[in-house]
């Protein structure tokens, strides 16, 4: 089955396309990894429009989506999902949904990437990758890390130990998603995984504006 993966929830963008067989062995046959800051909703559908031609594969050749799921920043979350949603929908296929942080590195680790506001999204995992702490948001002065730390190495100063650089990726998208593709029943709908408030909220007050 092939079986395209998104992911919006880090400053790149990843688009790719990977044949999984049924005993769940999983070959990435292109990826896009696109350095997008804000610009998700303008690049993410030419990755994946690029992707699938440098696999040599349609989206009608496509059997399942894959959508990492954050954490991440509000806009580009919604990109990530609703593209993944849609082009699941217009084909009748399923979408499954990953958190992000679990298709970084491998292994035994903790994953830290970047929340802004002088905080990183934080997972813990153990040597067979099980999630076994997370995924929060933190500061990371207050971060006590399990295992070796990996993602995002500019913050390895205010971590007090080095971090191997590591990135979210296609195959470590079908990683996580493996169990949810061997049975898209159990997925649940496309949620993105926000962990905190949006910084623009509806005021809750009005100011009373008079007229002379």
């Amino acid at each position: 089955m092939l079986v395209l993966a998104l992911d919006t929830a880090t400053p790149t963008l990843v688009a790719g396309v990977a044949r999984r067989s049924a005993d769940g062995d999983a070959e990435v046959l292109a990826e896009r990894a696109v350095p997008s800051g804000n610009r998700h909703a303008e690049l993410l559908v030419p990755a994946v429009r690029e992707a699938l031609a440098a696999a040599g594969v349609a989206l009608a050749d496509v059997g399942a989506v894959v959508a990492g799921l954050g954490p991440g920043p509000f806009t580009g979350l919604r990109v990530g999902v609703v593209t993944a949603a849609s082009l699941a929908d217009a084909r009748g296929i399923p979408a499954v949904g990953v958190c992000s942080l679990d298709a970084v590195g491998s292994g035994r680790r903790t994953v830290v990437t970047d929340a802004r506001r002088k905080e990183v999204y934080w997972a813990a995992y153990d040597a067979a990758g099980a999630r076994t702490g997370g995924p929060g948001v933190v500061r990371p002065e207050d971060l006590t890390a399990d295992g070796p730390l990996v993602g995002d190495p500019r913050f390895a100063d205010r971590l007090g130990t080095p971090v191997g650089a590591a990135e979210v990726t296609t195959a470590g998208l079908l990683r996580a998603a493996g169990p949810l593709l061997d049975d898209p029943s159990s997925a649940g709908p496309l949620v993105p995984l926000y962990l905190r408030r949006p910084d623009a909220i509806p005021p809750t007050s009005f100011k009373p504006v008079t007229t002379s």
